[in-house]
């Protein structure tokens, strides 16, 4: 397998360097001039067109890393030699910088940005030399030399910005398995969306803005309007500018945070955007862009799928801070990583609004279900709240995932220091639930934990409720190695009122009929299966297009003496492109439904019907008041390890110096974004060099 392995490595390796390099040279003369002459005489044949150059050099590289990265990810091993590999990998993970609007940058980022920054500076400047060097063309408006020259920066600016979309949603495609390869996540790489999202706008902004001047300088302004049936169709070019527009105006962080739902539904017009853009840019230049965009939308497609199905919730856990753990039912086969995340859809709040959270529970520790943690912020959540505290004894919920990243090694290091901020306490739940399944393990070598999380108000450690699952056993948790500094802000003592006393209550579900434990969209062997999907479909689009052009599109550019219309052409690519998505995405989903019905049936008697509701404790309890005997509680060695601070907020710069003497200490950390900040600064200071940084954010 090892072997296998390597070469599969070997063979992306390659493919992604020669993929690269096309996009470095695609600019350059010697493309323009000698490479394309050669290229467009074996590769653009009556079956694919003027499209067949890009199609090979810049399609099929990319759709061949995705599938064979399937392969790859569903034999890799699980790290064994994580520690050693940390090491090697540490120096480019380091923070490089803190800044606001980037925020926090590793080194990897930084360097990559440069490079990636390097190649858009290049490309242009390419693309102005080869632009200024040859005879000004008349485009039948004659224009002055100078008023060419403007309209010509224009049109290669525009150049620039179709670069940042052959990238641009690689980020945003959930299940994506190119991103594992080179350690990232989808909901870790979104900022690398919204960077490219706002180069390409910015490009494509300049493009219109430098077009509408160059127009009222010749008196051709009606040109905006203009849809050529032959060559680049200006109206379709304004329109996506104006959806662009839209979506990038919603985007910016200051309008999506006060008013999320509208940035919601506006950037759901990525469909017409897509679509005018390719009308405007036409097939060839389609095919440049195509492997992000036809990866996204069969993962998109099979998020719809496994969204189709109601999950099975099994009970509500209400803090009482009044923020919900929810419990659903899994299949056994569903595994995931301590960090990960759930969407959650609930049809009778919202019909089209989707909205992710963090999972709590540890899927080798609780075989049989999946918990997530919901706070009460926000209008959706405040009506979820309202539907669960009320006497509905069931809810239909859909979900979508889970995603998270490919392994979690963090036995890597010698020590954890976790530390959070209000809600951001939830991704750490997980991993401390994983590390106390590796503690059954008596072999396993256990390292020191401390958990920092800092809480407004008291009633807020009913967080530290949900670290241990509700059946844990004092014997389960025995060699944690845990301590826990709390930290209450916005309270200098303890409150006296019976009313934060409350007891965390759990309510119970009712099955439905239909409802299914959540299970992987295309069952066990779902990287295996994905790869098929993959391949299937783009094999399918290669050969439709190879019919469609042979047999419709070229016989009327020979036989008529026309030019097959310019848009239809880019109509023929995205249309047959959606349909071989659908069949064989459906086809595989249907047959892997079939497959794992009996499993499904086996799932569905997992979880027991209980309709009542009981109040629980653990050990926040005896943090928040509950009078209980010490001796008695199972978690006493965690409870006495555990200080709770009134009316100051951590020095996490104490705290995090005063861990420099162990050998590689992990540093993790969630929470508001000046929390983020200020330990990724104190990591970067070089103070402190066994500190390793890692950040989590889940600001969608």
């Amino acid at each position: 397998m090892e072997n296998i392995r390597s070469l599969l490595k070997m063979v992306m390796i390659v493919l992604f360097v020669g993929w690269i390099f096309v996009w470095i040279m695609i600019s350059t003369k010697p493309y323009k001039i000698t490479w394309t002459t050669k290229l467009t005489k074996y590769l653009n044949t009556t079956y694919f067109g003027p499209q067949g150059t890009n199609l090979v050099l810049l399609t099929v590289p990319m759709m061949l890393i995705a599938v064979l990265s399937c392969v790859y990810l569903h034999i890799q091993k699980k790290p064994t030699q994580a520690h050693r590999e940390w090491k090697i990998k540490g120096r480019m993970r380091r923070v490089m910088m803190v800044m606001n609007p980037l925020g926090i940058v590793t080194a990897t980022e930084l360097t990559f940005s440069l490079l990636f920054v390097a190649l858009l500076i290049w490309a242009l400047s390419n693309y102005l030399y080869l632009s200024y060097s040859a005879p000004i063309h008349d485009h039948g408006d004659h224009a002055k030399i100078w008023q060419a020259k403007f309209r010509s920066f224009g049109l290669r600016i525009g150049y620039v910005g179709h670069i940042c979309w052959a990238f641009l949603f690689f980020p945003v495609t959930r299940a994506s398995t190119i991103l594992p390869l080179v350690g990232l996540t989808s909901e870790s790489s979104i900022k690398y969306h919204i960077w490219l999202g706002h180069i390409s706008n910015f490009c494509f902004l300049v493009h219109t803005v430098v077009f509408l001047i160059y127009w009222v300088m010749v008196n051709q302004l009606m040109e905006t309007f203009a849809w050529n049936p032959i060559y680049v169709p200006n109206l379709a070019g304004t329109i996506a500018m104006v959806i662009g527009i839209a979506i990038w105006v919603t985007s910016l962080p200051s309008f999506r945070r006060k008013k999320f739902e509208i940035f919601f539904y506006t950037h759901h017009l990525y469909g017409l955007y897509i679509l005018f853009y390719v009308l405007h840019v036409g097939d060839s230049w389609f095919c440049m862009i195509l492997p992000n965009i036809f990866l996204f939308f069969i993962d998109r497609y099979l998020r719809f799928l496994q969204s189709t199905k109601r999950s099975r919730l099994v009970s509500a856990r209400i803090l009482p801070s009044d923020n919900l753990e929810l419990t659903f039912s899994k299949a056994p086969g569903v595994n995931y990583t301590p960090t990960s995340i759930l969407f959650l859809h609930v049809p009778s709040i919202s019909k089209l609004q989707w909205h992710p959270f963090t999972i709590t529970s540890s899927s080798n520790l609780e075989k049989d279900t999946l918990s997530v943690v919901i706070r009460r912020q926000g209008s959706w959540t405040q009506k979820l709240y309202s539907h669960i505290s009320s006497s509905v004894d069931s809810l239909q919920v859909s979900t979508e995932g889970p995603y998270g990243p490919n392994t979690f090694a963090f036995s890597r290091h010698a020590s954890l220091i976790l530390v959070s901020g209000g809600s951001g306490i939830t991704p750490f739940i997980s991993v401390i639930r994983e590390l106390i399944f590796q503690s059954q393990n008596q072999s396993t070598k256990l390292q020191k934990v401390l958990l920092v999380c800092a809480f407004k108000h008291y009633h807020d450690l009913a967080f530290l409720d949900l670290i241990f699952p509700s059946d844990i056993s004092a014997s389960d948790i025995s060699r944690l190695n845990l301590r826990i500094e709390a930290y209450v802000t916005r309270e200098d003592k303890k409150p006296e009122t019976t009313e934060d006393h409350r007891l965390l209550l759990t309510k119970w579900f009712k099955p439905q009929p239909l409802d299914s434990p959540i299970s992987p969209v295309l069952g066990p062997n779902n990287l295996l299966w994905l790869g098929v999907v993959i391949l299937s479909s783009f094999v399918m689009f290669l050969l439709l297009i190879a019919i469609v052009t042979r047999y419709y599109i070229y016989p009327v550019d020979r036989n008529t003496g026309m030019i097959y219309n310019f848009s239809y052409r880019a109509l023929w690519d995205m249309f047959l492109g959606c349909v071989c998505i659908f069949i064989s995405s459906s086809i595989v989903f249907l047959w892997c439904k079939k497959v794992n019905k009996e499993g499904d049936k086996d799932s569905k008697n997992q979880v027991k019907s209980v309709d009542f509701q009981t109040p629980t404790s653990s050990p926040g309890s005896w943090f928040r008041g509950q009078e209980r005997e010490l001796e008695s509680v199972p978690y006493q060695s965690v409870v006495e390890a555990t200080s709770v601070h009134f009316g100051s907020k951590p020095n996490l710069k104490k705290i995090l110096f005063e861990a420099e003497g162990s050998e590689d200490v992990g540093v993790m950390v969630c929470g508001p974004r000046k929390m983020r900040h200020e330990v990724a600064k104190i990591c970067s200071s070089g103070l402190a060099k066994n500190l390793h940084f890692e950040a989590i954010s889940f600001n969608w």
